[in-house]
């Protein structure tokens, strides 16, 4: 299956993106879809994901109840609506396909299918 996001961009603290991961080439709904993002010079970081088939989703403790993953099953994609965003939130943003079991939802080393990445930064 082949990735892409899209919807990055640059806000002022406060605002909000919406972005959206593309999937082709395979079956996506078989697919538990994580986001995570890398900061400059830091490490690529879990912030969510949505579960195959279920739909039950997870998010890191600093975007929970700001961020919300979901997924639309007729255009085989899933979005990441970012609300009240943060300067600390400026990250390259990636989505990730795979079929972690449940208690490796947040390791990115269990998804083998990547998207390219898409910027999001906020100033303050």
């Amino acid at each position: 299956v082949q990735l892409q996001a899209s919807g990055g961009g640059s806000v002022q603290a406060g605002g909000s993106l919406r972005l959206s991961c593309a999937a082709s080439g395979g079956t996506f709904s078989r697919y538990s879809v994580g986001w995570f993002r890398q900061a400059p010079g830091k490490e690529r970081e879990f912030v969510a994901v949505i579960r195959a088939h279920v739909g039950r989703t997870y998010y890191k403790d600093s975007v929970e109840g700001r961020f919300t993953v979901s997924r639309d099953v007729a255009k085989n994609s899933v979005d990441l609506q970012m609300n009240k965003l943060k300067p600390e939130d400026t990250a390259v943003y990636f989505c990730a396909a795979g079929t972690p079991i449940l208690s490796a939802l947040r390791q990115e080393g269990m998804y083998p299918y990547w998207g390219q990445g898409t910027l999001v930064t906020v100033s303050s």
